[in-house]
């Protein structure tokens, strides 16, 4: 038996049963291939605009994290470096800038007074160490009587001021320096831990 009787023969189509395909079946067969193809290239590109707005979420979360910790860490840095400073400042600085202008500022509430109550004989009482310092400033003949009086229970920059009768005022550099000096120390107990979280 020849080998060409056991295999079908392709060469002739008038013997082929199979289902042929008219040309609107085919033109329908590529159009819904294409739109297959179109959605699911669609699909994958909503999905790849979707990974990569999540990954730069995802970034700028991170990067916002990062300049956070960045800025902690620069400002504890700051807050102490300029401790010493400050510390300095409040500590030496303030004290001898209030002992030296602590005549000046009394001078200057004696004229505001005087000039609004008239002559009157005035008397000042002070810590024994900044007699001196008031001595000095205070003018020899101002035309009214001034005295001033020493005592212990007054701490240094203290200065009672009392004109005539009525009119009592009182100068306390000490309780400002003091005050300076609290609220500094308040400061930099606060952000202590700023400091140690941020190390």
């Amino acid at each position: 038996m020849p080998l060409s009787d056991l295999l079908e023969d392709f060469t002739e189509s008038g013997g082929n049963t199979g289902a042929v395909l008219s040309d609107v079946k085919v033109e329908e067969l590529k159009l819904e291939a294409f739109e297959r193809g179109y959605q699911a290239g669609w699909d994958d590109s909503a999905k790849a605009q979707q990974d990569s707005s999540t990954h730069l979420s995802e970034d700028f979360a991170r990067n916002i994290r990062d300049l956070s910790f960045t800025y902690d860490e620069a400002y504890a840095g700051l807050v102490a470096a300029m401790r010493p400073l400050i510390g300095q400042t409040v500590n030496v600085v303030l004290p001898e800038l209030a002992h030296a202008t602590l005549g000046m500022r009394v001078a200057a509430l004696i004229e505001k007074e005087i000039a609004a109550c008239g002559p009157q004989p005035v008397i000042l009482t002070t810590a024994p160490a900044s007699a001196a310092a008031l001595q000095a400033v205070l003018p020899q003949d101002a035309g009214f009587p001034i005295a001033i009086r020493q005592d212990d229970t007054l701490a240094e920059g203290q200065v009672q001021l009392r004109i005539g009768d009525a009119t009592e005022r009182e100068i306390d550099l000490q309780g400002v320096l003091d005050g300076i000096r609290d609220a500094t120390d308040s400061f930099f107990q606060e952000t202590a831990p700023t400091a140690k979280e941020t190390a």
